[in-house]
């Protein structure tokens, strides 16, 4: 089949909605969608974006097969607004300049003060890049166990590819891994803007009495905030305050229970131990019930400190994670909220230039050459 007619089968991508599947798609992995404008998911709380569309996962792993590099590509040309005179100017090139990629803060000074240690986690994550590619280049499935997630972490800092927001909540987690004193929790939060759902997740951290939170957004005012809130609900208060400059309505917030440091874990991250519905209670309300879990979070922070060779016993130094020694190429990041290019570290370019120094033949055990599987339901959607 051509390119031009798998095109004209492709629906309108903002326009997509997640539908029932059948046995038989959900074995594959399948998501079959319709185009519907307006319509809403049967399962919209349990579903997970983070700018109002959907957007392609990459399942294939590293390297990235050709089905998934080619519908990356038309995705992205679809929704430039200089379309395929874009692609052409990026993709396949070899003459492209150089950038050096930083390093991931793996090891930390003793004597260094936790906020400035998660300042490093925050700076580190930032240099990778918000992913405006529509194709999220690391699959987090949230019903892993956490050792599982620890892996695509690990392949984060190798890769060093852009990354959003569910991304750098694992690699957060990661990344803070052994910070003494410290509990990490997921926040995440449903908002409305246009008659759209938009949805959001950030690490939320406690420390010595104070709140705060780490991420990625295409904000920074909806990512990053100092460990330096009272109480759970003065954190979630300002991150609605947050939502509101950008006319946002917050219409869920949820709260998970603290995360395990040890990265060998098979326990699974609770990222939703209480719901609250922000347009239906008052403040006084919302911070009762906040205080449930915040109370969860002082108490696990007050054992680990009472016993802390037994909670941190496991941690041992992650400098042995590969990391990227040598300077990359340069990306043009994609910003779809303006319409413009923007100059990036990380991204498409950079992307580009793994794939090309990669392949996705191997070799099989009779001598045979086998190729990665490209069937056409071998993808997943992100809604």
């Amino acid at each position: 089949m051509s390119k031009s007619k798998q095109r004209e089968q492709l629906p309108p991508f903002g326009t997509l909605v997640r539908v029932s599947e059948t046995p038989e798609e959900e074995e594959r992995g399948c998501v079959r969608v319709k185009t519907v404008k307006g319509a809403k998911s049967g399962n919209d709380d349990d579903t997970h974006e983070e700018n109002g569309v959907l957007f392609w996962v990459n399942k294939s792993g590293f390297p990235i097969d050709n089905r998934t590099w080619d519908r990356m590509w038309d995705h992205v040309s679809r929704i430039h607004p200089d379309g395929y005179s874009m692609v052409n100017k990026i993709r396949n090139k070899s003459d492209l300049p150089q950038m050096p990629i930083q390093q991931a803060p793996l090891n930390f000074p003793s004597s260094m003060p936790v906020q400035d240690r998660l300042d490093k986690v925050q700076n580190y994550m930032k240099s990778l890049q918000y992913n405006h590619t529509g194709t999220q280049f690391f699959e987090i499935r949230k019903q892993r166990p956490l050792s599982g997630l620890m892996d695509s972490a690990r392949e984060m800092i190798k890769e060093a590819l852009p990354i959003k927001c569910l991304e750098a909540v694992i690699l957060g987690l990661f990344l803070t891994n052994g910070f003494l004193g410290v509990e990490r929790f997921p926040l995440s939060f449903k908002s409305v803007f246009g008659g759209n759902v938009h949805r959001h997740v950030v690490l939320g951290i406690y420390y010595a009495g104070k709140y705060g939170s780490i991420g990625m957004s295409r904000r920074d005012e909806l990512m990053y905030k100092p460990v330096v809130y009272k109480s759970l609900s003065e954190l979630v208060f300002e991150f609605e305050r947050s939502y509101n400059m950008f006319k946002h309505e917050v219409k869920k917030v949820k709260i998970g229970l603290p995360v395990p440091h040890d990265p060998h874990s098979y326990e699974f991250i609770n990222w939703k131990a209480l719901t609250i519905n922000m347009s239906k209670l008052s403040p006084k309300e919302v911070a009762k019930d906040l205080d449930v879990v915040a109370k969860e979070i002082r108490t696990k922070a007050k054992l680990n400190s009472l016993n802390p060779e037994a909670s941190y016993a496991h941690i041992k130094s992650r400098s042995w994670v590969t990391q990227p020694t040598s300077p990359r190429k340069t990306i043009t990041s994609i910003d779809m909220s303006t319409g413009r290019d923007t100059y990036a570290s990380n991204s498409l370019k950079q992307a580009s230039k793994i794939y090309r120094s990669q392949t996705t033949i191997s070799s099989s055990e009779n001598g045979a050459v086998k190729r990665k599987s490209t069937d056409p339901a071998d993808y997943q959607i992100r809604i």
